[in-house]
């Protein structure tokens, strides 16, 4: 009986796989060769995520975990612009204002998503050519292999729309060299291209015309190893000459950003951008002063936190913080300001750092008893 079950749910998994590599659906899941394949497939946004391709996604992977004949898993997005901008935030905004329950699923089908990408037993490899951000960074970073390329922009870009750096950022931030992570997190900076390989958030960077070639070459592994992958991508990486020459963007500003950013508190950041007084400072210190001032106390303590705590806790620690975003005020008004009307002017509340208490901050890591995270 097992196996003629187990058969069938093979029979039925590949059935549903051929169904799925229709060129509309949001989210192709294909096996070639000895390779599960994603790709993420809404090129009109950008290939943002969904609920939906986050739970077409997580037991594909999963599956794949325990298939004998998958050795790797590979996933990239379409369209040629971006690998994937982040989350369907509009979605989540909506869901949120009406109290409906996608405000809880979205974070947590997520958040699990993440997990089983930063515990998956076979080589992933995430092929971030484009834009990566949000949750791009999610369903990339937390992978055995990422490959940049001089198309790639990387960015966690949430202090601006009244968020925190999700998806596993308090994991990963803080665990870059210095307080490169905590920069990224603070300011939303963007890296381009082999910056996003220098900061160490890409394992690889290889020609983005060149992928189509690696892929296949990926493909062709007989009974691929991590070795064996990390060989390819390897020999891959050394071969590409673009921007080799070039200084890390940050390698100039990275005494003052270990200083400034390692303070213990936003106030105390930015009393020392203010001392600095350096055009750097000044600029760091402008665009802090746009951010969500609940959001950069909430981030601060996310990455402090996280530093010392397992990509799990993190994420339960983040789904809090998602929760307690939701019933805020700063995520609608900073979604509304940057995404829906664009006026690009939002209205924090509080406005100020000062008024932004420590007691409010801890209530928003309190546990939810039986709401909290389960992974």
């Amino acid at each position: 009986r097992v196996k003629a079950l187990n058969r069938l749910q093979v029979i039925l998994q590949h059935l549903k796989m051929s169904k799925q590599t229709d060129s509309t659906a949001e989210v192709l899941l294909e096996k070639k060769g000895g390779a599960g394949i994603i790709t993420l497939n809404r090129p009109k946004v950008l290939n943002a995520l969904n609920l939906s391709m986050i739970q077409q996604i997580y037991p594909q992977i999963k599956m794949w975990e325990q298939d004998p004949e998958t050795f790797l898993i590979i996933i990239k997005g379409t369209g040629g612009k971006a690998f994937c901008a982040g989350g369907d935030i509009r979605a989540i905004t909506e869901a949120g204002k009406v109290g409906d329950k996608l405000s809880q699923d979205f974070f947590r089908g997520e958040y699990g998503l993440n997990n089983a990408i930063g515990t998956c037993k076979k080589p992933y490899v995430a092929l971030i050519d484009g834009i990566t951000m949000g949750g791009g960074v999610g369903v990339s970073v937390h992978g055995h292999f990422r490959v940049a390329t001089e198309k790639t922009v990387f960015a966690m870009p949430e202090t601006a729309i009244g968020l925190f750096p999700d998806v596993g950022g308090g994991y990963f931030l803080p665990r870059l060299s210095g307080k490169i992570g905590y920069y990224l997190a603070l300011t939303g900076c963007r890296l381009k291209g082999r910056d996003v390989l220098k900061a160490g958030i890409a394992t690889h960077f290889v020609e983005s015309e060149k992928l189509p070639a690696l892929e296949k070459d990926l493909l062709a592994l007989k009974s691929p190893s991590k070795e064996k992958i990390a060989d390819l991508l390897n020999s891959y990486h050394m071969k590409c000459t673009v921007d080799q020459e070039k200084e890390f963007v940050l390698d100039e500003h990275m005494e003052k950003i270990n200083s400034i950013f390692s303070a213990k508190s936003m106030e105390e950041i930015v009393k020392r951008l203010k001392e600095d007084g350096s055009p750097f400072a000044m600029k760091q210190l402008e665009t802090i002063n746009k951010m969500s001032p609940t959001s950069l106390k909430l981030t601060l303590r996310q990455l402090r936190e996280g530093a010392s705590m397992s990509l799990q806790d993190v994420l339960r620690m983040e789904y809090r913080l998602s929760q307690a975003c939701m019933k805020g005020h700063d995520f609608y008004e900073g979604v509304r300001a940057v995404l829906i009307d664009k006026d690009q002017s939002p209205k924090w509340k509080p406005a100020a750092l000062e008024e932004v208490s420590d007691e409010f901050v801890d209530n928003c890591f309190k546990p939810l008893g039986s709401d909290d995270l389960k992974l």
